[in-house]
């Protein structure tokens, strides 16, 4: 198939109008890679400080309380990504591995129906200049015993990723000017 110009321009065309352009890379027997991209109309700063402020923008039907005011992230080394129950329990979704500000946030933890399974995930955030704005990459890396194919896994969990990551869009253009 001959690709045209036209057609190499699309995704640059889809971030310039803040759309998530978002897809499977990866998959294989065991693991798949993910990655959504997204231009925001913010500064690296501004974006980190809403990427950040998790329950701000992350989806309560995305968590095991049914709120996403009860999670947490701390922006460090060591610093969980985690959520209270109302029973006085809790979740722990991820850790984070990795925090420059203004620049990366990297998180290790199997998300969602994930964690029941004995598979690792490796979530980054990388946050770059882009004109006025920032463009911002997401992606997740997960590999281990899955409980069904990965071909079939990867194309719902990035769906899941996705529609996370346009609230993260959504929020940072909305508060972060």
């Amino acid at each position: 198939m001959k690709i045209t110009r036209v057609q190499t321009l699309i995704p640059v065309l889809a971030l310039s109008c803040t759309s998530v352009v978002a897809e499977v890379q990866q998959v294989r027997e065991g693991a798949f890679h993910t990655q959504s991209v997204v231009l925001v109309n913010a500064s690296p700063s501004a974006a980190w400080r809403a990427l950040v402020r998790i329950p701000a923008w992350w989806d309560s039907a995305h968590t095991w309380s049914g709120s996403s005011r009860n999670l947490r992230l701390e922006p460090r080394a060591g610093g969980c990504f985690c959520e209270k129950l109302a029973d006085g329990g809790s979740v722990e979704h991820a850790r984070v591995v990795f925090a420059r500000p203004g620049l990366t946030l990297r998180l290790n933890g199997a998300l969602g129906p994930l964690q029941e399974m004995p598979v690792t995930g490796v979530l980054t955030f990388t946050l770059a200049p882009d004109g006025p704005g920032t463009r911002i990459t997401m992606t997740y890396h997960v590999a281990g015993t899955m409980s069904m194919a990965s071909d079939k896994l990867a194309p719902a969990v990035d769906q899941v990723m996705a529609g996370q990551f346009e609230r993260l869009r959504d929020y940072i253009n909305k508060t972060a000017n």
